[in-house]
């Protein structure tokens, strides 16, 4: 794949190279990982979107509490503090 130039302002590129620097990266690698959890996060919003929708259908929280017997009880969770 061909190398490409993106024009960004001095500030910027600065805080990219520190942020690349201090990921120990190359600033084309560093841009490239940041791309590729730009996705990821998109397709998170997506999934998270469609999950949403799909739990405010009617009955779905009841039908998924008599397949999967709903949530454990409260006290399951509890850890006791220390005094």
């Amino acid at each position: 794949m061909a190398d490409t130039s993106v024009k960004v302002d001095d500030t910027t590129r600065d805080r990219l190279k520190a942020l690349a620097d201090g990921a120990g990266l190359s600033m084309k690698d560093y841009l490239a990982k940041v791309a590729a959890e730009k996705e990821h996060e998109q397709q998170l919003d997506t999934a998270t979107a469609a999950f949403r929708r799909a739990i405010t259908a009617p009955g779905i929280l009841d039908r998924f509490d008599a397949d999967f017997g709903g949530l454990p009880p409260a006290t399951a969770h509890h850890a006791p503090r220390a005094a």
